[in-house]
This record gives structure tokens, C-alpha cells and sequence, in this order.
């Protein structure tokens, strides 16, 4: 039975809609930044679910979102691609990599390191979403995203600040920033065929698969008992707002803007996270965070500069 590919506005760039080229790039910065804020707004959502167990919430997430995207694809008559060959394995490294690893890299870590040392990990992912497509390509990649790169981990790590750590706080943080990038780079492959849709429903159902083994190992088989209202609607909001809607706008803006350009936009992460603490907590930003906020503005007008790559 043959299966439809999904429109091809998932992955293709601006000249494939017919719609102007800078219009697509400018749709493609929207959806990154929006995606991207959507994953901010997970930090005010986990510092009330820090009581609970971890891996089985992060696994009702993940088997919620998996049924969500079955809905909508229903809803909007939409086939889910499946996967061919290599691609398996591309899907398999996004859900163990990019998630499964992810969330284990972060929960440990926290434990040896104070959260704001992961933060500064997850803010250098934009150095390796420019450099690393570029060096496996064998070719350099476009100055401007590489300055604007550095430009925007700086702001973040302001925005983050310091924390004091232990060597195996530092070694998680440098696993967490590996998978962090393995989440989109392992992705790249396979977005032209999948699209944005495809690639997230599959790396979804295999991290709810992947996520039920760690937690069944680590927490027990009865830990979902254990689940309150609370940690219900947490895993409710992380599976419509953080994974759901995120993946599907920051995936298209990947096929669209390449993962270099893309990856700029993660610096939004820690600003859209301290936006969403001044209503959620009535936490006002000091001085530091305003000044790493600009300088994340000023990183992202240097490096979304320029013509977005071909195909």
C-alpha cells in the first residue's frame, strides 16, 4: 500500500510555495522563535512537577503527543509517512538521542550541577548547529551564522548565568548539549521525505517507547500510579504546547532555514523562559537578563542575515 508523502510546505523552501522568497524566510523565523518559545514555557511547567516521577511523566508526555498528531492527522486528512531503510535509524537516533538521552542527561545532571550550568549547555547548541553540518559537508559555514552563533550563546549564558558544578556536572551538561544538537542535526535527513510531521510523530512514538523502558527500570511499573492532577495537566501542557506544537513548527523552520540558520532561534529559549516568569512567578528580570536578551536580539540580526540555503 502506498503512502502519501505530506504537502510540501513541511520541508521545501519558499521558491516550492510560490511564495516569495523572503516571505518564506520570514515565515520560517516565526515558526523557529514560536516553537522555541513554546519550549520556554516548559521551565515554569517543571518546577511544579519536581516531586514527581521523572520518566513515566515524560513518558504519558510523549504517548499524549503521539495521539494528538494521530488526531490531527486524521482531522486534517493527512497520512503519516512511514519511514524506509536508513531512515529508521535517523528516526531511532532523534527519539534516543534527542530525547530519551536528553531527559536522562538532564535529570542526572541537575544532580551534580546547578540547573543554570545545563542552561549554558543547551545555550551553546548554536555553535554546533552552524559548525557541524558544515565540517561533515566538508565545506565552511556562512560567517555571518557562525558570528551571530557566538553572539547568541553569549546572550543566552547571560540570560542563564553561572552555577557551580562538579566534573560530573560537567559531563552531563556536555552530554545534554550533544543530544540537544542530535535532536535536529539527526533529523536533517530525513525532513525531505517525512517533513516536519512525519519526523515528529515517529520520534515521538519511539521516545514514549524508549522513555517507558527507562522509567519501568528506574522508577517501577506502578510509578504511574503515583501521577496527580497536577503532574497530569503538566504532562498535558508538555505534550500539546512543548511537544506537539514545538516539533511541528521548529521542524519546518529546519527544512526551511537549514539547521544552521535555524539553530539561532534556540537562543530564545532562556528569554521566552524568563518572559513566561514574570506572570507565572512575579520574578522580574534583573539587569543581566535584559542585557543577555539584547545581545541575543543582536546575535540573530547578524546571523538570519543574507539568502537562506538552497533545497
Amino acid at each position: 500500500m502506498t503512502v502519501k508523502a505530506l504537502p510540501r510546505p513541511d520541508t521545501g523552501s519558499a521558491r516550492h510555495t510560490g511564495a516569495p522568497p523572503r516571505r518564506g524566510t520570514l515565515l520560517a523565523i516565526v515558526f523557529a522563535a514560536a516553537g522555541m518559545a513554546c519550549v520556554g514555557s516548559s521551565v515554569a511547567v517543571s518546577a511544579a512537577i519536581t516531586d514527581a516521577p521523572l520518566f513515566t511523566l515524560q513518558t504519558v508526555r510523549y504517548a499524549l503527543a503521539a495521539l494528538l498528531l494521530l488526531v490531527v492527522a486524521r482531522v486534517t486528512g493527512w497520512q503519516v509517512p512511514r519511514p524506509r531503510g536508513r531512515e529508521w535509524l535517523w528516526l531511532a537516533g532523534v527519539a534516543a538521542v534527542g530525547l530519551v538521552l536528553f531527559n536522562v542527561g538532564v535529570v542526572r545532571g541537575v544532580a551534580h550541577a546547578e540547573p543554570a550550568v545545563i542552561g549554558v549547555a543547551v545555550a551553546a547548541v548554536p555553535m554546533l548547529l552552524a559548525v557541524v553540518p558544515a565540517v561533515a559537508t566538508r565545506t565552511l559555514p556562512p560567517r555571518a551564522v557562525v558570528v551571530g552563533a557566538v553572539v547568541v550563546t553569549a546572550g543566552a549564558a547571560l540570560v542563564e548565568g553561572f552555577g557551580r558544578t562538579d566534573a560530573a556536572g560537567i559531563g552531563y551538561a556536555l552530554l545534554v548539549l550533544v543530544c540537544e544538537a542530535g535532536f535536529t542535526l539527526l533529523a536533517v535527513p530525513v525532513l525531505p521525505r517525512l517533513g516536519a510531521f512525519g519526523v515528529s510523530f515517529h520520534a515521538v512514538w519511539m521516545a514514549a517507547a524508549g522513555m517507558a523502558v527507562v522509567g519501568v527500570m528506574t522508577e517501577g511499573p506502578t510509578a504511574v500510579a503515583t501521577l496527580d492532577s497536577v503532574d497530569l495537566m503538566a504532562a498535558l501542557h508538555l505534550a500539546v504546547v512543548v511537544t506537539t506544537l514545538a516539533f511541528l513548527l521548529w521542524f519546518t523552520a529546519v527544512g526551511r532555514l537549514g539547521s544552521g540558520r535555524a539553530g539561532l532561534l534556540t537562543g530564545v529559549v532562556p528569554v521566552a523562559a524568563a518572559g513566561f516568569g514574570v506572570p507565572l512567578n512575579g520574578i522580574v528580570p534583573g539587569p543581566m537578563i535584559w542585557a543577555g536578551t539584547v545581545v541575543v536580539a543582536l546575535g540573530l540580526v547578524v546571523g538570519l542575515r543574507g539568502a537562506p540555503p538552497r533545497g
